[in-house]
């Protein structure tokens, strides 16, 4: 296994969507009514943490199959 200087799972791949991915991240605890704010958010609940998560899984799978099927937005 490859030695990973940046072990962090919270890492974004392309650093230049990271304000991206923090607005995206609030799109969707907005629409799952979650509560987060700018900064630090370990006061959430694993579930909630989770469901945001999930979600924006969900969202950029869909997009990503939509634009491989040449249908995208």
């Amino acid at each position: 296994m490859a030695s990973n200087k940046n072990s962090s799972s919270n890492r974004v791949e392309v650093p230049e969507a990271r304000d991206a991915m923090d607005r995206f991240k609030m799109e969707v605890d907005n629409e799952l009514g979650v509560n987060l704010k700018q900064g630090y958010n370990g006061d959430i609940t694993a579930r909630d943490a989770g469901s945001i998560g999930g979600e924006m899984v969900r969202k950029m799978i869909k997009r990503q199959e939509e634009e491989m099927a040449g249908q995208s937005r």
